[in-house]
């Protein structure tokens, strides 16, 4: 689980990151004896409206080895004795079961429920859960909701926490997707993130999900360590290509207070790389990648052709999706809902959700602002960018029109790129031209979206000045 300074609108999000807390409109729910309804005026899309029923789900096993030093999010350190042959620790069959009491007691309240496409274990390090409990939970959200035959079932796993066995158990569950938490490939930078693996077990992951039969894999890597040199990054980067996953996440470092890390550096300042040179790493993974054959198809995230994550689009498409477990947050019915990230709040929270003492449901009144914020940052954030023309149609041309014009400097300086619907990029002069005409833009526009580096390096900045304009 990492966090991106790249990804200005999530501070973790399921999937690399791995649950959600958007935005700052997320809800904290701590929960009394008597717990109120929480009800949410949060965005739904233009795209996908939120009353339809999710067809994606986000699973929350918090486990690990230890807690890495730059990791604030809610786990349970097992201890570093842990491994992939524990199979009755009390403290995960314990957890499995109060996650399957807040799956039995979730409320779904739609007439009709498509199957799910899409499901999620992350973590934590899902793969110490072991199968037969990763099964239960499968198993009930097939009873539930359904899950659809060809459904992307993905899972986070971290060298060192699973053998061919184990791997083989969780294809034979339904697992087609392994997300795999490599981090670097020198052992000191290893070493130095407090991480409970080291490079042999990396190698033998990669073999044991090759051998295993898993065609869609990912790789996930962090830039801007502690000591780390652009040699190592390129090192890492290069053996990455090498080991030849269908997908790469490259998620540069944030340091968070509370963490170790916190308390050691201060971004900017060494032995962290300043501003300038995560800029430079950025750049290297992208050149990197996108000459090897991966799209960068979101800030992130790279994949070869048609090996894109289907979960995170539900994300980026601001549909609606479930989430259970520890400090997980849902998005239903227009409605964000975070889970309390300590256990005991957790367990009061799924006692009181079986008491019907705590409830969560839509809210119609949408703050039409925030809905259009949501639209601009979600879709900034891919390489398809925004739809213009549906952006228009939902919040009329006065909000496009004022848009443009605030990204006319940045059109000019090639951080932003405007597309017309053929997806050819239109010039600056004639971005200018209909600027002066107004009604062209409408008629001569499609989509605008960040250059691949430079403008999603610049991602933060252009999405404060995406807010100036829709909530001045």
């Amino acid at each position: 689980m990492l966090k991106s300074t790249l990804t200005p609108i999530f501070s973790a999000f399921p999937a690399k990151p791995s649950y959600p807390k958007l935005l700052s409109r997320a809800i904290s729910c701590t929960l009394t004896s008597a717990p109120p309804t929480v009800q949410q005026n949060a965005s739904h899309n233009i795209f996908a409206t939120p009353q339809l029923p999710p067809t994606s789900a986000y699973i929350h096993l918090p486990f690990c080895r230890k807690r890495c030093h730059y990791c604030d999010f809610p786990i349970v350190a097992l201890g570093s004795s842990s491994t992939q042959t524990d199979d009755d620790d009390p403290r995960i069959s314990n957890y499995i079961q109060l996650l399957c009491r807040e799956i039995n007691a979730s409320k779904v309240n739609f007439k009709s429920h498509p199957p799910l496409e899409t499901v999620f274990f992350g973590g934590g390090t899902p793969s110490l859960v072991p199968p037969r409990l990763v099964s239960s939970v499968l198993d009930l959200l097939r009873a539930k909701f359904g899950v659809s035959s060809d459904a992307e079932i993905s899972m986070e796993m971290d060298p060192g926490t699973f053998d061919a066995k184990k791997m083989e158990e969780l294809v034979e569950l339904g697992v087609n997707r392994v997300s795999l938490g490599v981090q670097a490939f020198q052992e000191d930078l290893l070493m130095a993130c407090g991480r409970a693996h080291g490079v042999n077990e990396v190698y033998e992951a990669i073999e044991i999900v090759g051998s295993c039969g898993v065609e869609n894999w990912s790789l996930d890597l962090i830039s801007s360590l502690p000591h780390q040199t652009p040699q190592m990054w390129e090192e890492s980067l290069r053996l990455t290509i090498e080991a030849q996953p269908k997908h790469v996440s490259v998620y540069d470092l944030q340091v968070e207070q509370g963490t170790k890390f916190g308390t050691l550096y201060t971004p900017g300042e060494l032995p962290l790389p300043s501003d300038v040179q995560s800029a430079d790493l950025y750049r290297m993974a992208s050149r990197m990648l996108s000459d090897a054959g991966y799209n960068h198809y979101e800030i992130s995230s790279y994949s070869q052709e048609g090996f894109e994550c289907k979960h995170n689009f539900t994300y980026w498409k601001n549909k609606p999706f479930y989430a259970f477990g520890l400090g997980s947050a849902s998005y239903v019915r227009g409605m964000r809902f975070s889970r309390p990230k300590k256990m005991r709040g957790y367990i009061n929270f799924v006692q009181n959700l079986e008491n019907g003492t705590v409830g969560y449901t839509g809210n119609s009144d949408i703050d039409t602002g925030e809905l259009a914020l949501d639209v601009v940052m979600l879709s900034l954030r891919t390489a398809r960018g925004l739809d213009l023309k549906s952006f228009q149609g939902a919040f009329g041309n006065s909000v496009v029109g004022s848009l443009c014009e605030a990204y006319k400097p940045f059109v000019e300086s090639r951080h932003v790129l405007c597309l017309n619907e053929h997806r050819r990029v239109v010039t600056a002069d004639e971005y200018n031209t209909m600027l002066l005409n107004g009604d062209d833009i409408g008629r001569g526009l499609a989509y605008i979206r960040l250059s691949d580096p430079d403008g999603f390096l610049l991602s933060n900045e252009l999405i404060s000045v995406a807010f100036s304009v829709i909530t001045p």
